[in-house]
């Protein structure tokens, strides 16, 4: 994981950040210690299972939002995720 970003953001200087990360061709996630950004095509090399757990993504996770509709398209999420990174993984072996 990459360098913790610290500091109160409004909603503005967040999207803003999270822009700027993307051009830089990194990623910002939330975490249980605030948000962290990390290089996105490190964070791909990853196996399956840690790339949706860091995006709480994993199917442990999203059934704990069942309550919730939106479990329902991030369960696809993840299965789509998972489908992506066993093509990934084929061809960079």
């Amino acid at each position: 994981m990459g360098d913790s970003i610290r500091g109160k953001m409004n909603t503005k200087e967040l999207k803003e950040l999270i822009l700027q990360k993307e051009k830089e061709g990194r990623i910002v996630l939330n975490t249980f210690v605030g948000l962290m950004d990390a290089d996105i095509d490190k964070f791909i090399e990853q196996p399956t299972d840690g790339l949706l757990y860091d995006l709480n993504r994993d199917k442990a996770t999203i059934m704990t939002f069942i309550d919730d509709e939106k479990w329902i398209n991030d369960f696809a999420v993840a299965l789509v995720i998972s489908k992506l990174k066993e093509y990934y993984d084929q061809k960079t072996a």
